[in-house]
């Protein structure tokens, strides 16, 4: 039947990258409960679990030797060292969701983006920004899962992560939330829209309407 979707068209893997309190987390959560065609990559970490975090969902938590260990086997398509712990995105857990037609979300550090880009040319990348220091200072305090002292490094560090915004394709301000969050459903339904994405979903229509 002329119009049905004879191909699948693979996933489109996203970038998103933001410095700490900027508000990544909580836009990508909102993003996955509009957006059926959209995962996210559930990194490896060193780190410890925070209260209300669930293993396997929010991170898979691993020791440092198992971390080191599958770095040397080649495990991850990228990691990076933030804030003494390590985080790392396993590469066949991406390939095999991109595969099945699913886009995919890496939510890393700008060090981790460089990675995947330079991997990855096809990547789309995204980066979001509050809308000053000031409420940056005030959404990282507001936490409360943080020692003063983890905040004031925090925001050291902002201005350094801050400067990379030009390596990235898309810039989203979360200043209002559903106004970024709405950019970001945007972005995602553009790339669908795209004539390579299209021409894949609609070979069959395409070839249809070109019958002389």
């Amino acid at each position: 039947m002329i119009g049905r979707q004879s191909m699948i068209a693979r996933g489109t893997l996203y970038i998103i990258s933001a410095p700490s309190g900027a508000g990544k987390t909580s836009l990508v959560k909102a993003v996955l409960a509009q957006d059926a065609l959209v995962r996210v990559s559930v990194s490896d970490t060193t780190r410890a679990i925070r209260p209300g975090e669930v293993a396997g969902v929010d991170y898979n938590f691993v020791s440092m030797a198992t971390f080191d260990r599958q770095i040397e086997e080649g495990v991850y398509l990228e990691y990076a060292d933030v804030f003494t712990n390590k985080y790392g995105t396993s590469q066949k857990w991406v390939d095999t969701q991109l595969a099945l037609g699913v886009d995919v979300i890496l939510e890393i550090d700008w060090q981790g983006a460089q990675q995947v880009r330079g991997r990855v040319t096809e990547a789309v990348s995204i980066f979001i920004l509050p809308p000053s220091q000031q409420e940056l200072r005030v959404r990282l305090q507001g936490r409360g899962t943080d020692e003063q002292s983890v905040v004031d490094h925090r925001m050291e560090n902002a201005v350094g992560e801050v400067e990379h915004y030009l390596e990235f394709d898309y810039l989203v301000i979360n200043d209002q939330f559903e106004e970024a969050l709405s950019e970001l459903c945007i972005i995602f339904k553009a790339q669908r829209l795209s004539l390579g994405q299209q021409q894949i979903r609609h070979a069959e229509l395409l070839s249809g309407l070109l019958v002389k």
